[in-house]
């Protein structure tokens, strides 16, 4: 299905923060950082906003011109985990992300430690860090129109893309356009499961044949 997109801006976080609370609120990884549906009500939209001032910042957030989705995107490059400074940032920034969002809440700080462990860091790949598809337009193919730009650009460039699925659903999709599982799922602490997926670029003869 044809798509218009844009790259969001500044001027965009409200709507982008406001597409991630919904589309994330009922997705068994949100339920097991707030697992109280009264507290996750309140206090998700938070962790949202965090993330998309993450990638408003440092990456690209591919938006529908409707406002009905949007794909947070991270370019990251290989890097080498043995520099001090770099190991350092690393260990802050969960414990910063719940200091600033739900302090007494020790799952916000988890789950980014449990997936920055698993996260790829040997060569350069695009991220996608979340993918948000407004509640009443799910099932239209949206989440699969709004990647397709960015992964035919990883298939020119010979791009590595990777992705932490959060539900069997979303899995389904990101095997449809090319990615696999790559080190064993990670079940997380009395929680659900999530799927580390990793794609690499497809050539041109596999793209027509």
């Amino acid at each position: 299905m044809g798509v218009a997109i844009r790259v969001a801006d500044g001027d965009d976080r409200e709507l982008v923060v406001r597409l991630l609370d919904e589309a994330f609120q009922d997705d068994p990884v949100s339920g097991w950082v707030f697992p109280d549906p009264a507290h996750r009500l309140a206090t998700h939209h938070k962790l949202m906003a965090a993330f998309a001032d993450v990638v408003l910042a440092e990456g690209r957030v591919d938006l529908a011109e409707d406002g009905s989705a949007c794909a947070l995107w991270l370019d990251v490059p290989a890097v080498d985990h043995g520099g001090a400074d770099g190991e350092a940032q690393d260990e802050d920034g969960p414990a910063q992300l719940r200091a600033a969002v739900d302090p007494e809440n020790e799952r916000v700080e988890l789950i980014g430690r449990l997936t920055a462990e698993v996260h790829p860091s040997g060569r350069a790949h695009a991220y996608l860090w979340m993918i948000a598809v407004s509640p009443e337009r799910q099932g239209e193919g949206l989440g699969g129109a709004l990647l397709e730009p960015v992964l035919d650009r990883c298939d020119r460039e010979g791009l590595a893309a990777y992705l932490e699925a959060s539900n069997a659903r979303s899995r389904a999709l990101y095997e449809r356009l090319g990615f696999v599982v790559t080190g064993g799922p990670l079940d997380l602490p009395d929680g659900p499961r999530m799927w580390p997926m990793w794609r690499e670029p497809r050539t041109a003869q596999q793209l027509t044949g």
